[in-house]
């Protein structure tokens, strides 16, 4: 019998063991896990889980959930004081553009996933990919998970001061990844007044402009 990709033999990432994930999970003695299946491995990972529940009145249940596993990320609100400007990204999401969104053209905080890297590391990384911005100190906000009901995924929020002499590149993204990405400098009072009418309605953005704001 040949073997499963992801599982047996190596999927086109490398990855085995997929299917493992979540089995050893100790931690909360109301919630013990009987089974995990992957269901699909393309670039991310898609798992049905069983576990068995206890109720707050001390029944148990079992459960079946989906958990989509992308890895985690970081994102970053770069705010000049001097200016009262952010300087953010706008590119299009498939996702939101078949959910009802008008054209699909999101504007948002620079993001990516950490792949290897630690959080700091990996949203520099994308700052100067995404924003053709080279950043000196950069502040943790928060961690955040972003949509925990179906998505593994944690968020680590971060903001940094900028100017117009840290451009040190063009910025638009990595062409070869197809990422076509359009560098949006935005007075903050213009960006929240863009959150109010619906024309900024990525949450990590609207997070961020939110917390400069009160930190300001």
């Amino acid at each position: 019998m040949s073997g499963r990709p992801g599982i047996d033999v190596p999927d086109h990432r490398g990855r085995t063991g997929l299917e493992q994930a979540g089995r050893d999970l100790d931690r909360n003695p109301d919630v013990v896990v009987r089974e995990v299946e992957l269901t699909s491995d393309g670039w991310h990972v898609l798992r049905r889980t069983t576990f068995d529940h206890r109720r707050r009145d001390g029944r148990w249940q079992t459960l079946q959930r989906e958990t989509y596993d992308r890895g985690d990320g970081a994102t970053i609100l770069l705010h000049d004081s001097a200016r009262s400007t952010v300087l953010l990204t706008r590119q299009f999401r498939f996702p939101a553009y078949v959910n009802d969104h008008p054209d699909g053209m999101l504007i948002e905080t620079a993001a990516g996933l950490l792949d290897d890297d630690d959080p700091e590391t990996a949203i520099r990384r994308e700052v100067a990919e995404e924003l053709g911005v080279a950043v000196g100190p950069v502040e943790h906000v928060l961690t955040a998970y972003m949509s925990p009901g179906s998505v593994t995924e944690k968020v680590h929020f971060y903001a940094a001061p900028y100017t117009p002499h840290d451009r040190t590149g063009p910025g638009g993204g990595v062409s070869h990844e197809g990422e076509d990405i359009e560098v949006v400098e935005l007075a903050l009072d213009d960006a929240l007044a863009m959150v109010r009418d619906g024309r900024i309605v990525d949450g990590k953005t609207i997070m961020m402009l939110q917390w400069w704001a009160l930190s300001r």
